[in-house]
């Protein structure tokens, strides 16, 4: 990949790819650590991807295995964090803007966010998701369903 192709990639999916390792890491910094890691990748793989649509699926493929190998790590198990104040990344749906839908979202565990964000934010189908995960379809659903149940609760009980 050259300076160039690069540079447009970056641009183009850097809020993608920002979106979905915060519904993975759920904390700004971690999430930022991803990206950055992911981008690194891109600049050194020798992949020659077939579309924007490739491209697209192999960052988040990407920054979902970073965020699992972080999570992995003995330091991140043991680390104490000094500030908890994170920053959200903006969503353009309007039920996001007020906070509440993101912040119910935010509190599921990280296989049923990670899903919902595919789904609903980045609008892949099922198969797709079964794709990027590495799941079987009816995983997904499952997760899916899940999810819903998970946030109808959630959102009830605020």
């Amino acid at each position: 990949m050259d300076a160039g192709e690069y540079i447009q990639a970056a641009g183009k999916y850097i809020d993608t790819v920002y979106r979905a390792a915060y519904s993975y890491c759920k904390k700004r910094e971690d999430a930022e650590d991803a990206v950055q890691n992911v981008f690194l990748k891109l600049m050194n793989t020798d992949v020659t991807f077939i579309d924007d649509e490739h491209l697209k699926r192999w960052l988040i493929r990407c920054v979902i295995n970073e965020c699992k190998n972080n999570f992995g790590s003995f330091w991140h198990r043991n680390k104490v964090s000094l500030d908890d104040l994170d920053t959200a990344p903006s969503y353009s749906d309007t039920h996001t803007q007020s906070g509440e839908l993101l912040a119910a979202v935010m509190k599921l565990p990280t296989n049923y966010s990670t899903v919902i964000h595919l789904y609903y934010y980045e609008g892949y189908d099922v198969k797709e998701i079964s794709q990027i995960l590495g799941i079987s379809e009816s995983n997904v659903q499952i997760r899916l369903m899940r999810a819903r149940n998970k946030l109808k609760t959630i959102i009830e009980e605020a």
